[in-house]
């Protein structure tokens, strides 16, 4: 994954909740600190790897396996990106997962609670890894029949995902608690009605423009759908190695 220049940094980076991407090593460089001396060994066998089997997939197959496999990246990011979208808008419909909005007549501790919020988001991203992780499995699968030289590039994406998930998911969990801090920057540029006030027209603080909830909610569902596009950067890379390999075959 491509941490350091993802838009998922940019969005955070520019309400200057993170550091800027250019104040890191690059990521060779951090990629050597996440990695012990059994992690190296692993990638080395992986790397070094011959398929057992035979060579090249029949002339075709490559192309078929393809079509099937970005058909199905396509569903995948689709059911994601429309689970945020019409979680975090005001008609959800059928939404799953709900963007916490205040009822009526609740107090102003309630209105103001960033808790609700690190739910909702924590959700969406149990939601994307479990269906990113399946999506990344099955396309390894389809490279593994498709050739050699395919079978032995998903061998190795399997052992560098396994040694990094444990990090990737250490670095997301931040993403939350920066989201935190944004959520109580708004709310102070947007003062809310003294404490004991009855907050009647409370979910017209979430819609309306230029309140502090509703800029909050924006850029909320902005850094989900950032870190969708993320999440899916590796599988992305797999499918289009897959592709090239196809387009050699003509």
């Amino acid at each position: 994954m491509k941490f350091h220049d993802s838009n998922l940094i940019r969005i955070l980076a520019d309400p200057c909740l993170v550091e800027a991407a250019e104040s890191k090593p690059v990521f060779a460089e951090r990629l050597g600190q996440w990695l012990d001396f059994s992690d190296a060994i692993t990638l080395h066998a992986a790397h070094n790897a011959r398929a057992a089997s035979s060579s090249a997939a029949q002339p075709g197959v490559q192309s078929v396996v393809g079509v099937a496999v970005e058909e199905e990246f396509v569903r995948t990011r689709t059911a994601l990106v429309d689970s945020i979208t019409k979680s975090c808008s005001a008609n959800m419909g059928e939404a799953r997962t709900r963007l916490p909005t205040p009822k009526p007549g609740v107090g102003i501790e309630v209105v103001v609670a960033y808790e609700p919020y690190r739910r909702f988001y924590v959700a969406h991203q149990g939601a994307m890894e479990l269906s990113i992780r399946s999506l990344r499995t099955r396309v390894r699968q389809a490279l593994s029949r498709a050739s050699t030289a395919l079978k032995q590039l998903a061998a190795l994406d399997e052992a560098l995902d396994r040694i990094l998930c444990v990090r990737e998911r250490q670095l997301l969990s931040t993403v939350p608690l920066l989201l935190e801090k944004r959520f109580e920057q708004l709310l102070k540029a947007h003062p809310q009605p003294p404490v004991g006030t009855r907050q009647a027209d409370a979910p017209a603080l979430r819609r309306r423009p230029g309140e502090g909830l509703a800029d909050f909610c924006k850029e909320l569902q902005g850094v989900l759908l950032a870190e969708l596009e993320l999440r899916l950067q590796p599988t992305a890379g797999l499918i289009e190695a897959l592709r090239n390999e196809a387009n050699k075959q003509k």
